[in-house]
């Protein structure tokens, strides 16, 4: 196993004397490394020692993306430099370095589910010096954590990058199975009416693997595992904000201590100061400043799920006739590793002037941008958080895992967005029309309105005083009593 001791980690590992200090593994997906590793940064803010622990291939592909060499990279020297007190370990996942994740997907997960945690104990086996004083902060999806904490003697914070919705939903599947709505060959169909702090949802918005009937995949395997250890988490951080979704939150609450600590940002809503892209990112700056306020599309389906040949031409059939101005991130994978140039031949000469199109870009600043006007997504919940925090209305195509429940928040909750199709159902007409509706009619007014009292119930929970910065205060002053005072 290949190990990076940067800074305070080469003097050993624990934490000094008088300082709590906490572990934080982070989950080797782009959507889980941007707000763990800002987690990470706010607990060494509050004056923990704090150890990150990520992949070497992480690792790699980030320091890569920078253009810089991973043997000689250290994410972390910025904030050490800062005053914040954090230490830098990589471990294997169990799988080279090179072997392409994306393309090869379930045997990066069986990694995942079996040869992972053996490289992180012996991390936790170097580093934990006093458990008195040490925790364990893990994202929820890992199948370990609750495992090692007890074998380590030490606390297991439970750290979820989803809403509190799907966190409560898997938290209760099996009340799904007892009632016929998942893990049988026929579900129910019928509202779902019976899961505490949840008064109705449709099947068909649940998260994608809990819609299918076939339960023995890979991921499915994790999930199962996963949230087994959730129960026997201390503590859980959530990267939601209370009073959007009240009654979920305190339904679990009723069932462990459960922190909305939301929404998790780059310390200004800007480019992050520690690196956690896995690709390059272009400069659409220059393209952006030469356009009207509020006229580009922006599209981006995510770091992670793919969507196939078919949809993406029908979708970019429908942006073409729409005649809007957009910018597509179109990741080199986002149909297959495979096929790195899927748009429909002609696409970049018929749209030249009005679009354009990059392998990937530095979203919060994108957002952030006057020019842009409505955002066609996948619904992951770090675009959809940073959408609302930018009050650009969202037009929804969900692909995979919580995108589906995500968007019931976007539309029918919060109504900051609309549905622009469904997998295997989104066609280049009504992509046009949804395009138009948002961009220039009367139902963006609507949408941007709604969007703006969202922005402010986020803006309120993350300022001084406000709901997540109480509670992440409260989670400080637990864990600091925990621990006799350090």
């Amino acid at each position: 196993m290949a190990q990076k001791e940067s800074g305070v980690a080469a003097s050993g590992g624990g934490g000094r004397k008088g300082k709590p200090h906490a572990v934080v593994v982070v989950y080797p997906l782009q959507g889980h490394i941007i707000p763990e590793t800002h987690l990470a940064l706010r607990l060494a803010a509050r004056g923990f020692a704090v150890t990150v622990v990520t992949t070497e291939a992480v690792h790699d592909q980030t320091a890569r993306a920078l253009g810089v060499d991973p043997a000689g990279h250290d994410a972390f020297a910025g904030a050490r430099s800062a005053g914040m007190d954090v230490r830098y370990e990589l471990v294997s996942d169990g799988l080279p370095v090179g072997f392409d994740r994306s393309l090869h997907h379930d045997e990066f997960h069986e990694s995942l589910l079996h040869a992972l945690s053996g490289h992180v104990e012996e991390v936790l086996g170097r580093v934990v010096l006093d458990p008195a004083t040490t925790c364990l902060v893990a994202d929820t999806f890992f199948v370990w954590p609750a495992t090692l904490a007890r074998k380590f003697g030490i606390a297991y914070v439970s750290f979820w990058t989803e809403p509190a919705l799907i966190f409560n939903l898997y938290y209760h599947v099996h009340l799904l199975t007892q009632n016929g709505h998942f893990g049988c060959n026929e579900p129910r169909k019928d509202t779902i009416t019976y899961i505490p702090g949840v008064p109705a949802i449709e099947p068909h918005e649940l998260m994608s693997y809990l819609q299918e009937t076939d339960a023995t995949s890979v991921v499915h395997r994790v999930i199962f595992k996963a949230f087994q250890e959730a129960r026997g988490a201390d503590y859980v951080l959530c990267n939601t904000v209370e009073e959007l979704e009240p009654s979920t939150i305190a339904a679990l609450r009723a069932e462990k201590p459960f922190y909305a600590v939301g929404p998790i940002f780059p310390a200004g809503f800007a480019r992050s100061a520690v690196a956690t892209s896995m690709w390059a990112e272009s400069d659409c700056s220059h393209w952006l400043d030469a356009q009207p306020a509020g006229s580009v599309l922006y599209i981006s389906f995510g770091s992670y799920a793919h969507v196939t040949k078919q949809e993406l031409h029908e979708i970019a059939g429908g942006v073409l006739a729409s005649g809007a101005r957009f910018l597509w991130v179109m990741r080199p994978d986002i149909v297959s590793s495979d096929d790195p140039d899927p748009l429909p031949e002609g696409f970049v000469a018929a749209s030249a002037g009005r679009g354009l199109v990059v392998p990937w870009c530095c979203q919060v600043e994108v957002l952030s941008h006057a020019a842009v006007g409505g955002f066609l997504t996948h619904c992951g919940w770090n675009s959809v958080l940073e959408s609302v925090w930018a009050g650009v209305p969202m037009l929804c195509f969900p692909l995979l895992t919580d995108q589906f429940t995500n968007r019931r928040l976007v539309v029918r909750e919060w109504r900051v967005g609309v549905t622009i199709g469904d997998r295997g159902a989104v066609f280049a007409d009504e992509v046009k029309a949804t395009i138009e509706r948002v961009m220039s009619g009367k139902e963006g007014e609507e949408l941007r309105e709604s969007v703006k009292k969202v922005r402010a119930t986020l803006e309120a929970a993350a300022a001084d005083g406000g709901s997540s910065q109480r509670s992440f205060d409260e989670f400080i002053a637990v864990l600091t009593r925990r621990y006799g005072g350090c």
